[in-house]
């Protein structure tokens, strides 16, 4: 890395504050790093860099002006490619939409401009971000920048990418089953799913992408209080998200709290997942340093009420569901995904769209049912510990697939897994709408990272950011960029 993409987005943007580095000079490192490094991981799809420059231009006046300057003035980001940014293309990882240019940006991407920052490009995501690998026919896999054999994890592998190889400090993303954990943690960067509604989704009637109750957004960034910062940034109520609310506290003033009595749960596999032993061991021996911040830390027995495998199949119904609703918005906008363009189309998707279909009203309701109980188990260990940790995911990586089509395996330590997602154990948190870290804590043998999951009872967010500061100071995964030569070379090989 250069010394200007080295920094931090806080570090970044106080240089150009203090006058130390211009706007211009801050998006144009970024743009030479991706230049010279994406070939390698392929996490940019897009780039727009005439548009960024006219708007670090535009920063820079603001600079020599003595204008008021917001927390992220000047500082390049990226931006999931599931997600509009005005005039940018959003091929959405698909040959279906791979000229689309949207009019509008998302909102939490509009707050994250006003505060200053500038969209340099579009991050590669599976089609649609239906699985948890990003691969697609229309880009290809990116991959983690510590071994560029293996996948970045998705849906917001590109964001977790770009940020790992020091494109870019920050990168928006989101997280319906983990697709900000999973790449984090594979990536060995930080990122926080926030409460569900803090962070606003706007819905607007016959759009792509809607409010879910599962859909949470936020930023991947390679320290806690770059990621802390934009969550604040992207937070608070808005008039068109019912489901979201004013926030609490902003998550930069947790940075620096100790875990003093701190009463924290260990769950090796969240009563059932199959979990390599390797990974389980990384994470296993993080454990001391939550103790050496004044933590309690005790190894539970935590049991949910369903096997993983009905839980994953449970989750997945109600990704269907979203999926059919999409492919029924999307043919209603005129473009029948399931007709002229479903040979364009990755059938894992259509097959989602398809038990969508398929899926009875009451049959979706009643799974509710079960989302409850899950509710319950959790909330019943909450009742007795303030943070329960875990592996992020149960495994050391996916290899990237020569035909494009990459997912996980069918079985860990010999129990079936959903290839799609059954390895990772991110999605009973989607569920239940409450905070998840995922916080990189070591490699496994292979160079791929591990992430611990830091997660808390709803509106918890400022104790996930806690832990995961305690966590960054004695365990400090930064020094792992450094280690990153990328040259120029296509992700073929570690």
């Amino acid at each position: 890395m250069t010394e200007t993409t080295e920094l931090s987005a806080i570090r970044l943007a106080e240089a150009v504050r203090r006058r130390e580095i211009s706007p211009v000079e801050a998006v144009q490192a970024a743009l030479d790093r991706i230049e010279k490094t994406n070939p390698a991981v392929n996490a940019f799809v897009t780039v727009c860099g005439e548009r960024a420059l006219e708007r670090a231009a535009a920063a820079e006046r603001a600079v020599a002006d003595g204008a008021e300057l917001g927390p992220l003035h000047g500082v390049p980001i990226g931006v999931k490619d599931l997600d509009p940014v005005a005039g940018v293309r959003m091929a959405r990882g698909s040959l279906v939409f791979a000229e689309d240019v949207p009019q509008e940006t998302i909102s939490c991407v509009e707050r994250l401009e006003e505060a200053g920052a500038i969209v340099v490009g579009k991050t590669n995501t599976p089609e649609f971000g239906f699985k948890a690998t990003t691969d697609s026919a229309l880009f290809g896999p990116a991959s983690t920048p510590f071994n560029r054999a293996m996948n970045a994890g998705g849906s917001s592998g590109g964001s977790a990418a770009a940020v790992a190889s020091g494109m870019v400090p920050l990168a928006q993303g989101s997280d319906a089953g983990g697709s900000l954990r999973v790449p984090a943690a594979f990536c060995g960067v930080f990122t926080l799913m926030p409460t569900f509604g803090r962070v606003p989704v706007p819905a607007k009637p016959n759009a792509f992408r809607r409010f879910n109750p599962m859909v949470c957004y936020a930023p991947l960034a390679r320290t806690v209080a770059d990621a802390a910062l934009g969550v604040d940034l992207m937070s608070g109520a808005h008039a068109y998200d019912p489901y979201s609310f004013p926030s609490p506290e902003k998550l930069v003033d947790e940075l620096h709290g100790d875990l003093t009595g701190l009463r924290v749960a260990y769950s090796p596999d969240l009563g059932g997942y199959p979990v390599e032993p390797e990974v389980e061991a990384v994470v296993r021996a993080a454990l001391p340093a939550l103790r050496e911040a004044g933590a309690l830390v005790e190894e539970v027995d935590f049991r949910l009420p369903l096997p993983h495998a009905e839980l994953t199949a449970m989750w997945r119904r109600y990704l269907s569901v979203a999926h059919a609703e999409s492919a029924a918005i999307s043919r209603d906008n005129g473009i029948d995904l399931l007709g002229d363009y479903a040979g364009s189309i990755d059938q894992g998707y259509l097959d989602s769209v398809g038990v969508g279909d398929a899926l009875s009203a009451v049959d979706f309701r009643l799974a509710d049912l079960d989302r409850t109980r899950v509710l319950y188990a959790f909330e019943s260990l909450f009742d007795r510990y303030d943070l329960v940790v875990s592996p992020v995911n149960t495994i050391a990586g996916i290899p990237n697939s020569a035909g494009r089509d990459t997912v996980g395996p069918t079985s860990v330590e010999g129990q079936s897994v959903d290839p799609y997602v059954g390895w990772s154990m991110t999605s009973p948190y989607n569920l239940i709408g409450s905070p998840a870290a995922s916080v990189p804590v070591g490699r496994a043998r292979n160079g791929v990272p591990v992430g611990l999951q830091v997660a808390a009872r709803r509106r918890g967010d400022g104790l996930v950011v806690r832990a995961s500061a305690a966590l960054e100071t004695r365990l400090p995964w930064a020094s792992g960029y450094q280690e990153l030569d990328l040259g120029t070379g296509h992700a073929t090989g570690a």
